[in-house]
């Protein structure tokens, strides 16, 4: 079945189903967390497959339970969002008699594309606002991860009809294709360059589109930061699925005078999260040739430039006579500004480190670059927390650690310019996929005649407009 045909036969469905209850919302929401526990394994193993290595813990942290939370979030909530919101009316039209609401409807098929990093979770966290909000969705899966899009595209059948949920693998002129069905939402999550060409497919069609981007997050360390914590949490967040994370610390800003400190903490946590690399189950490869050359050239770039790149590697192993893709965490120290690690979302192992002498070199250094999808800052110091927050702009925050904000299910994750578009997650994800319909209820009494509203304009009219025109 080809996409339209896909497509068309889930509207129709849609079109068929309304109203949709809340029964009906969360049994579909119960019927995609059991495929996702009781296929748990096969999608890790999938997992482990397509990046070359990865853990299966990881898999079930990131991937399976964090869907799985998502889901049971909305399902026990799906009931008090769709609740009609009352509205308040502006004098006197509620003393009156009038009465205001919005009442949330499923907008009807919604598109989502997922990326290659997290393909279970950021295929599935979606869902759970798109499924809660009353819609079917059409899911395109990564090419990068072939063997994790075709257990989903042989499982959900077991779990979900095709017309209420339907994955579809495919290279890039399928991505197109994809990108350019008159959905009545599309969600895509990807490299800032990709969400250009979504929006554009969208546009011919005025599909909303919510983009979930990336852009370099800085991680600002204040001078009150305790930075054994700090370097542990930024190790922990930086070596997850070795790097390959949008929200992942992109570059860190420390004080002048704790450079060394901040070094020395980084890698005595890698060290410790990590003895050895090549061999340990808990440490992810880079995903491909092709990511894995790309992180090589910007190391050789930097040192081309003057940097110093420090590799962490405690057990001093030979990854040139790997024929694996992992990589240790590469620290590098004098990063300047023409230096390709510093203009491109990293992606990846490397940590590039500035120095700066004011809170306020920090500040403006973070603003004269794209606003990020994150922004991280370590210190117990409220008055400079506060600048840093209020001077700083970007998708989402975590105070004295990194990523975490993401976990919370009712704030909206999402970025801003470059970094993203619209928002979703919890209540907010419900809206975003969902048409807010407002509904105007107007009492018997004459309210036009007594506005002044009716020709023949008199009296009453100039008494409004008078009233009106006060500032």
């Amino acid at each position: 079945m080809d996409l339209t045909t896909l497509l068309q036969a889930q509207r129709a469905a849609f079109q068929a189903d309304l109203p949709v209850s809340a029964d009906t919302r969360r049994d579909r929401l119960t019927r995609a967390i059991r495929m996702l526990v009781e296929n748990a394994e096969d999608f890790c193993a999938a997992l482990s497959e397509d990046f070359g290595h990865r853990s299966r813990e990881q898999s079930m942290i990131t991937d399976i339970l964090a869907s799985v939370r998502t889901l049971k979030h909305a399902r026990a909530r799906v009931e008090r969002w769709m609740r009609p919101e009352r509205r308040p009316l502006q004098f006197p039209l509620a003393l009156l008699g009038a009465k205001a609401e919005v009442r949330y409807q499923p907008k009807g098929v919604v598109g989502v594309i997922a990326p290659w990093n997290f393909p279970v979770n950021l295929a599935m966290g979606p869902l759970a606002g798109v499924l809660a909000a009353g819609n079917r969705a059409m899911v395109k899966t990564s090419e990068y991860t072939p063997r994790t899009a075709a257990l989903f595209e042989t499982v959900t059948p077991r779990y979900l009809e095709p017309t209420e949920l339907v994955f579809v693998g495919g290279g890039p002129e399928v991505g197109r294709a994809f990108s350019a069905l008159p959905f009545d939402h599309l969600i895509f999550t990807g490299a800032t360059a990709i969400g250009c060409h979504i929006l554009h497919a969208a546009a011919d069609n005025l599909t909303p589109v919510t983009l979930e981007l990336g852009g370099k997050s800085p991680t600002i360390i204040g001078r009150s930061a305790d930075i054994r914590q700090a370097t542990e949490r930024i190790a922990i967040g930086k070596m997850m699925n070795a790097g390959q994370i949008c929200l992942a610390p992109d570059y860190l800003l420390v004080p002048e005078e704790k450079e060394a400190a901040v070094i020395d903490g980084l890698r005595s946590s890698a060290s410790a999260l990590y003895p050895r690399l090549l061999d340990n189950d808990d440490y992810t490869s880079v995903l491909g040739e092709r990511h894995h050359d790309r992180l090589t050239g910007y190391l050789d770039d930097a040192r081309a430039k003057g940097g110093e790149v420090i590799a962490v590697n405690p057990a001093g192993e030979d990854f040139s006579a790997s024929n694996g893709r992992k990589m240790p965490l590469f620290i590098i120290r004098n990063p300047t500004d023409d230096m390709a690690v510093m203009q491109d979302e990293i992606f990846g192992p490397v940590l590039p480190i500035r120095r700066y002498s004011r809170i306020d070199e920090a500040i403006d250094f973070v603003n004269r670059h794209d606003r990020p999808l994150g922004l991280y800052y370590f210190g117990q110091d409220a008055a400079e927390e506060r600048q840093v927050l209020e001077r700083t702009i970007s998708g989402g925050v975590t105070v004295n650690d990194v990523i975490f904000h993401i976990s919370a299910e009712e704030l909206p994750f999402g970025g801003i310019g470059p970094s993203g578009m619209g928002a979703y997650h919890g209540h907010d994800g419900f809206k975003t996929f969902s048409h807010a319909r407002s509904v105007y209820r107007q009492p018997k009494i004459d309210i036009a005649r007594l506005a002044g509203l009716k020709p023949p304009y008199g009296a009453a009219t100039a008494k409004t407009i008078a009233r009106e025109l006060k500032v």
